[in-house]
């Protein structure tokens, strides 16, 4: 087995004996989305916790569910789908968002426009950190899948490194003096 199929399998693995992501994974599968994942820091919260053999998570802000509906683009559609998730497991701390929708409000939230974006692999493709450019989702026939445009070695190489698709070298050097990784996980090499 080659070292990206490896760590695919692993991080399935992983996913799947995690009692809380497990139920994340299931809750989303509920909602009968065409196109969805759960990703970004919650799976590299469950990789680096589990490589530095932490027996309790560590805090998860959030964990967000990514979807892709260009149909349906409204907040209230994002609102009725988190409402719909913390009746469902009211423990975890659902964030959701339609990534067909960024584009309408990025500008606003991070200083410039973005063009809108044409898939859920490429709007992961986009995320903040290449290690944190990562989600998981379940098939329709029940199998788990990776998403990982980035690819998996900096999540399990624990670095931390700018993203470049999207994300400026100010706005990540923010980013990781506001997230203190290091101090959550001592063995992250962190790229300037």
């Amino acid at each position: 087995m080659a070292d990206g199929e490896r760590r695919a399998h692993d991080l399935i693995e992983l996913a799947l004996a995690t009692p809380w992501f497990r139920r994340a994974l299931t809750a989303v599968g509920r909602l009968g989305l065409e196109s969805w994942a759960v990703g970004a820091g919650a799976v590299r919260n469950l990789v680096w916790d589990h490589l530095h053999g932490y027996a309790t998570p560590s805090h998860l802000a959030d964990l967000d569910v990514a979807y892709f509906d260009p149909q349906d683009l409204t907040a209230e559609s994002e609102a009725r789908l988190r409402a719909t998730l913390v009746a469902d497991c009211p423990e975890l701390p659902w964030e959701v968002t339609n990534q067909a929708s960024v584009h309408l409000w990025y500008a606003q939230a991070f200083g410039y426009a973005v063009p809108a974006l044409t898939s859920l692999e490429a709007a992961i493709a986009t995320w903040p950190e290449t290690a944190t450019s990562v989600a998981i989702t379940i098939e329709p026939d029940g199998t788990p899948r990776i998403i990982a445009p980035c690819g998996l070695e900096d999540l399990f190489a624990m670095i931390v490194r700018r993203n470049p698709t999207r994300v400026s070298l100010e706005w990540y050097r923010q980013r990781i003096a506001t997230k203190r990784y290091a101090e959550r996980w001592p063995r992250v090499t962190i790229v300037p």
